[in-house]
Order: C-alpha cells, then sequence, then structure tokens
C-alpha cells in the first residue's frame, strides 16, 4: 500500500537529497520534554529511561516482565523511534519499585526513578527534542540544505504522520481500513495484544485520511489560506471554531495565532463547513470509506482535529562530517521524519 512517496511538499524549491538517517543508533537522538513537573510522591513511580535500538513495544513488553506488573499498568506519554538513542518517561505502580534493577540491560537503562500521584497517559509531554545526524549529503550541497532548513524554520512544514505509523509496507493502515469496512473482525486479531493492535489500525486509517486531506491542500494551494467553514484552532489554547469571516481570521493566521486544521475521525470531531467539508469528504472517499465507520470504534478513536501545518522550535542546521546535523524541538505527534523530508526530500 502506498502511504507516503505521493505527498506533495510545500517548499518547492528545497532539495531532494538521498541521505541516510539512522545508520548508527547515535545518529538519531530522541529526548522528551515533560509537560509538568513530578511531585516527589503518590501511586505511581515513574521512571527516566534510555533506550538504545529497541522497539517502544519492545521496551513495555520489557518493563512488563522485570517489574512483573500488567502492561496496562504502565503509562508512556508517546511511541519513541527504534533506530535510535531515546530518553523518556514511563510510568508503573509504586509497588514494583524494588524491582527497577531489573531493568537494566546493555540498551535499556534507568536513569531516575521518582513518584507521582498520577499515571502518565498518552500525549502529556511538553515536546520531543532531536539531534539528528543526517549522512550521505554531499559536502557541495551542505550550504543549500541549511538554508532550507532556514526557510522551513520561518514558514513551517506539512504535519504529515510519518511512513512509521502505517506499519511495514503500510500493513497497520490496512488493517484499520479493512476494520473499519467490516472486511476484517476484531476477533480475528490476537487476543492478548487484541485492544492495542486495533488502536494502533484505527489511528493508521484516521492518519492516512488527514494525510490524504493535507496533500491536497497543498497541491490546490489552499494550505496557508482561510476559508469559510475552516475549522481553526488558537495556537495558545488549542481551542476549535468554525471560520465565518476569513478577512478576520486570515491574519491571525498568518501572525501564528491560528492553526488551520485537519480531520482525525471519530464521532466526536468537529466538523468543517462550506467548501472545508468538501475537502474533508473527500480524504474520505480516496479509501472509500464513511464517517459512520468510525463510529463502532469512538472508544480508541473519539475523533480530533490536527494543525494542517507546524513549526519546529530552534531548529538548526550544521554542516558535519559526512552531512548535516541537525537540532530542533517538536510538538507531542509530530514526526521528525516529515520535517526532514520537507528540507532534504527523504522518503523513508
Amino acid at each position: 500500500m502506498q502511504t507516503w512517496p505521493y505527498l506533495p511538499r510545500l517548499d518547492s524549491d528545497a532539495p531532494s537529497v538521498q541521505a541516510a538517517l539512522k545508520r548508527d543508533p547515535e545518529d538519531f537522538l530522541v529526548e522528551e520534554i515533560p509537560a509538568y513537573p513530578l511531585s516527589g510522591d503518590g501511586q505511581h513511580l515513574f521512571l527516566w529511561i534510555e533506550k538504545r535500538d529497541v522497539p517502544a513495544e519492545g521496551l513495555l513488553n520489557h518493563l512488563a516482565r522485570s517489574l512483573k506488573v500488567s502492561q496496562r499498568d504502565i503509562g508512556a506519554a508517546g511511541m519513541k523511534d527504534r533506530r535510535a538513542i531515546t530518553r523518556q518517561w514511563v510510568s508503573v505502580p509504586a509497588e514494583a519499585e524494588a524491582r527497577v534493577e531489573r531493568i537494566n540491560t546493555e540498551s535499556i537503562r534507568v536513569l531516575e526513578a521518582t513518584r507521582h500521584k498520577n499515571k502518565l497517559k498518552t500525549g502529556h509531554l511538553a515536546a520531543n527534542r532531536f539531534t539528528i545526524h543526517a549522512r550521505g549529503i554531499p559536502k557541495p550541497i551542505r550550504d543549500e540544505v541549511c538554508e532550507a532548513a532556514r526557510r522551513v524554520g520561518e514558514s513551517g512544514f506539512p504535519n504529515y504522520f510519518g511512513p512509521q505509523r502505517f506499519g511495514r509496507e503500510g500493513n497497520t493502515a490496512k488493517q484499520g481500513l479493512d476494520l473499519l469496512k467490516g472486511q476484517l473482525r476484531t476477533g480475528d486479531l490476537p487476543r492478548q495484544r487484541r485492544r492495542f493492535l486495533i488502536r494502533l489500525a484505527i489511528s493508521a486509517a484516521q492518519s492516512m485520511v488527514f494525510n490524504t486531506v493535507l496533500g491536497n491542500r497543498i497541491s490546490d494551494g489552499r494550505v496557508t489560506t482561510v476559508f469559510t467553514g475552516d475549522v481553526l484552532q488558537k495556537t495558545d489554547s488549542g481551542g476549535l471554531f468554525l471560520c465565518e469571516n476569513p478577512a478576520v481570521d486570515q491574519p491571525r493566521l498568518e501572525a501564528g495565532e491560528l492553526a488551520l486544521t485537519g480531520p482525525m475521525h471519530g464521532p466526536k470531531m468537529r466538523q468543517p463547513e462550506g467548501e472545508p467539508a468538501a475537502w474533508d469528504a473527500a480524504g474520505l472517499q480516496r479509501w472509500k470509506l464513511t464517517a459512520e465507520q468510525f463510529e463502532p470504534f469512538s472508544r480508541v478513536a473519539h475523533g480530533t482535529r490536527r494543525p494542517l501545518l507546524v513549526r519546529a522550535t530552534d531548529l538548526t542546521a550544521t554542516p558535519a562530517t559526512g552531512g548535516v546535523v541537525f537540532s530542533f524541538t517538536l510538538p507531542p505527534g509530530v514526526y521528525a521524519t516529515v520535517l526532514l523530508r520537507e528540507i532534504i526530500g527523504l522518503e523513508a
């Protein structure tokens, strides 16, 4: 299933380079920035964990086995890359504290442990900080790449879901589409991993539709312009509202006060009106879906809106041995690979 290369870039002047992102795990560093300080007491133990070349689900399996707890009792703010060195918080029941040292391996280390009153939930982080060494960029064009990074830092980039969202060869997305269409039953999935797989698959299907809507708006030149009926998001509070007067909202969009949004379908999603509603509908039609097909999966797909464009904070690009080193901070749920694709045309 083709999930990725057909999507247009926003910066048509950016170079296209064949570069290697993750030759070594040390080339891709990710560190969570927590959303709130920890209290130091409570029924949950927060662990600051560093992992090297370990998949997200592999980490959860290892923690459950080492601490003798259920995976359902483990909290994580986000899923981190495998081929990387990542540092993140996870929460576990405090009664597992005596077994924490069993976690440490050559690839997984507990750097800190402290208590907190609440379990860590998905999305409860302020941002992710990245340092990425893209190798294989020829020396004559490294300055051009750095200039493209400067432009993207100023203008922002498409908030696509990256290819890792869709599984190998798009298999996770295909599962989600099949579940929504009734071509695959939830009972056909392995019982022990059923809840996890359903959530992953439906989320991938939502993301396919979002990417399609965003790609269409870029192709049609409609991604930086507010239209009557657009669902807009206030960047300071996250609040959503319908655009009634583009002449009023366009300057606020350009000032960074507002963001255009695209659909993450589900029964609670704020619906656009007018032309934007037709563009959302075209995203569903591309995958032969209807909005109603998401309703049976409301427990894993409530429905929300996602900004179409996003900006990196503190984006720098520095020529280095064999390529360019990029450093930047992204909001939760935004893909570093998507940012780099906008700068250098990366397709993987």
